[in-house]
């Protein structure tokens, strides 16, 4: 049984523990404002660009003046996973959910014959996917926000994504991340950046934008230069979206600590009194025992 002394260091322990974690707590919910902020705002822009390049692609179909970004390469053999995690730890299910999700299609593609590379982004994601995946992983970049996710980094992220397609490095690339839902709720999402898909809820707008905008030079000139923006723009809404994310698990999950390291100091503080108050009466029994001896 411990003794009153490490009881009391235990509960000094406990204490500090919590100070750390409500701090951390408060601290990240000041960075989600502004993180959740960024992450809507870019949503509207990132969802339009993708619908415009989506009508652009349809108005020229699949003729052999069309880029290589939105025609593909024919096959689907080789594929090129970016993995979009944090830097840091201490933000729960997090980066867990992502490894997991990752590690199941990369195995789900080997079962399939498929050759599979991997591009880490944030070095949570690399140092728990080098021991297994080390001869997968192409490229990482760490150090990806240390206070707003910028676009510039987006922007070379794509242009080395980009680099690799034309060079046939891979047939089909995604992007995996969570999408900021709540400060509770993230959803990891598959998304298929190269070549060009269309998502289901942005067909219905298609239709409406030909009717709205007439495209000069061509439709051609355009999307070989919209393209890699596009891709650039889907890397840095993603990007937005974890820090969102990120900031949201890592509030939930401090709250959850400092709630945990409340109730241990409650449990051993009632200890501690128990512990003492048993050591009293084992006193006033020795005490009165001796007394009545003489």
């Amino acid at each position: 049984m411990p003794s009153l002394k490490d009881l009391k260091n235990r509960i000094g322990s406990v204490k500090s523990t919590q100070k750390i974690t409500k701090a951390m707590k408060m601290v990240a919910a000041s960075k989600l404002r502004r993180a959740r902020e960024a992450a809507e705002s870019a949503r509207p822009y990132a969802q339009r660009m993708e619908t415009m390049v989506a009508s652009l692609a349809l108005g020229i179909g699949d003729t052999e003046d069309a880029p290589l970004l939105m025609l593909g390469t024919g096959k689907n053999d080789k594929h090129l996973i970016i993995v979009a995690t944090s830097d840091r730890g201490l933000c729960g299910g997090f980066n867990s959910n992502i490894i997991r999700a990752v590690k199941q299609k990369v195995r789900e593609l080997q079962g399939q014959g498929k050759e599979v590379r991997l591009f880490c982004v944030g070095r949570k994601g690399y140092d728990v996917l080098k021991p297994e995946f080390g001869s997968l992983i192409v490229g990482k970049l760490t150090d990806v926000v240390k206070k707003t996710v910028k676009y510039d980094v987006a922007e070379s992220i794509g242009s080395q994504v980009v680099a690799m397609y034309e060079a046939e490095g891979y047939d089909v690339c995604h992007i995996i991340y969570n999408q900021f839902v709540s400060a509770i709720a993230q959803k990891v999402t598959w998304q298929q950046i190269i070549p060009l898909a269309l998502p289901e809820s942005s067909k219905d707008q298609i239709g409406d934008m030909d009717s709205l905008y007439e495209y000069e030079p061509d439709e051609e000139a355009i999307l070989k230069d919209l393209l890699p923006r596009n891709v650039s723009m889907q890397i840095f809404k993603a990007l937005l979206e974890n820090a969102a994310s990120e900031q949201g698990a890592r509030m939930t999950a401090m709250d959850n600590a400092s709630r945990n390291a409340g109730e241990m100091i409650k449990k051993l503080t009632l200890q501690y009194n128990r512990s003492r108050q048993a050591a009293i009466t084992k006193e006033l029994i020795e005490i009165i025992s001796g007394a009545e001896a003489v």
